[in-house]
This record gives C-alpha cells, structure tokens and sequence, in this order.
C-alpha cells in the first residue's frame, strides 16, 4: 500500500517521500523536476508499476518542492542531491534500486553513481535536463537580467510556458554541480527517453548526458512529437515496458 511519509533531513528541514512499504532487493526510486512534486503522474503510474512487478518504490520530494519544508528560493543542486542521498541510505539503506530521473531529477540521478555505484542497478531518464540552470536558464537572461538577478538575488523568469524564481544563488551553486564533463564507468543498462518537440530543454542535453557513460548498455530514444513531460499514456507504455527489461536484468 503507498503510503506519504516525513524524513527529518536537518533541525529545520523535513522532506515527503511516497513509498509502498515494500521491503524488496530491488526498488525503483523516482526523482521529480525542477518546481515538481510527488503527487503527480509519474509517481502514481510507476507506484502501480512497481506493485504489479512486486518491487518496493520509493519517490523523493526535494525541500521547497510541494509539500516538503523549506523555501524553494533557499534549495539548490547540492542540497537537493544530499538529501537524495540521504533518503536513499536511510530508507533503502543497503538494498538495490533503479534510477527514474525526470528533466532535473536525471541530474541528481546523475550525481548519485558517485554514492551508490554498488546498489544501483539502472537508470531511466525522461526529459533529461543536465546542467539546464547554468546552460538553458542562465544563457536566457539578457545583461539587463543577469544585472537585475545578482543585484537582488532573484528574478522571476517565464521558460517553456512555467514561470521559475531563479535565485543567483542557485545558478552558482549548479556551477560546481557539473555532470556532462565527467565519466561514468558503469555496465549497466542506461536508456534516455526525449522528446523531439522538447520546448523546455533540448534532446541535446540526453544525447550529451547518454556520453558520460562509459560500458554502459545503453540507449537513447528520442520520441517523435514528444513533449517535455512525455506521460501521455502511449509514450507512458514505451517508458513502462523498457523498465520492465531492466528490472528484469536484476530479478
């Protein structure tokens, strides 16, 4: 049964996660976008995913992301992925699992093979967005903009039809959070799902991200007329029945 429940991360600080109890070898953990949450459809279709296939599940809400503790103006990349890597250790603890990563959630996925190399045992990503902040985001401020953002701490800025809070902070912090210029050195099965018709990151950044790995089976499928999301039911199926395969490969 899936079940909403608090981890106290520091004194101040308590983030959601959504699990179904399963105490499985093998897990499915799940990592949202940027401004995203666990209450929405990825998580739903991939708990109920995870309970056909008799695997545990777990979806981790970031702070200042739905309803976590926290302002979303005060998070960025490295408090997000150590609280990934918090969640996993104390909840999972030394049990397997298979990387989902939506657009930022691939990133932290990303960053989470140098703490887990051991019990990870795949990796999904759906509209992966790598280094968006610095290399989508920021390169969309005009000089007026990046002088506005630096001198207030944040602007307000409308990208792919959502409006974002970007804080100067959070562009800085994402500097020392790359990913695409380094390797990672894994025999596992790695598949990226993106959309040609991507308005919010381009497929670009899954075709740089799938070079990281090294080894790797994997594979990059960029879905014709996708949109960002890519969670209409028939691009739901395609993504649906390449996890199956990997989790599989670890049964």
């Amino acid at each position: 049964m899936n079940k909403i429940k608090y981890l106290k991360i520091s004194k101040n600080i308590k983030i959601r996660y959504l699990t179904n109890n399963l105490k499985k070898n093998i897990n499915i953990v799940f990592l949202h976008g940027f401004m995203s949450d666990i209450d929405g459809e990825k998580p739903k279709v991939l708990s109920k995913f995870c309970s056909r296939q008799k695997i545990g599940f777990l979806a981790i809400e970031y702070s200042g992301h739905g309803k976590s503790s926290g302002k979303f103006t005060n998070g960025n990349i490295t408090k997000w992925s150590n609280q990934v890597k918090i969640a996993i250790k104390k909840i999972l603890k030394k049990r397997k699992f298979i990387l989902v990563g939506s657009s930022m959630g691939s990133w932290l996925s990303a960053k989470q093979f140098q703490f887990f190399s051991d019990q990870i045992k795949g990796f999904i990503g759906i509209g992966s967005a790598p280094e968006f902040l610095e290399k989508v985001m920021w390169r969309k401020f005009n000089a007026k903009m990046k002088r506005e953002t630096i001198k207030s701490g944040i602007y307000n800025l409308k990208h792919g039809g959502y409006e974002y809070p970007i804080t100067y902070q959070l562009i800085k912090d994402s500097k020392n959070n790359k990913v695409l210029n380094k390797k990672i050195y894994t025999n596992l099965s790695v598949t990226l799902f993106h959309g040609s018709k991507d308005e919010a990151v381009p497929a670009t950044y899954s075709r740089q991200l799938i070079k990281t790995f090294v080894n790797a089976n994997k594979k990059l499928i960029i879905i014709k007329n996708g949109d960002h999301s890519l969670f209409v039911k028939k691009y739901q199926k395609r993504i649906l029945k390449e996890l199956k395969i990997i989790v599989s490969q670890n049964i």
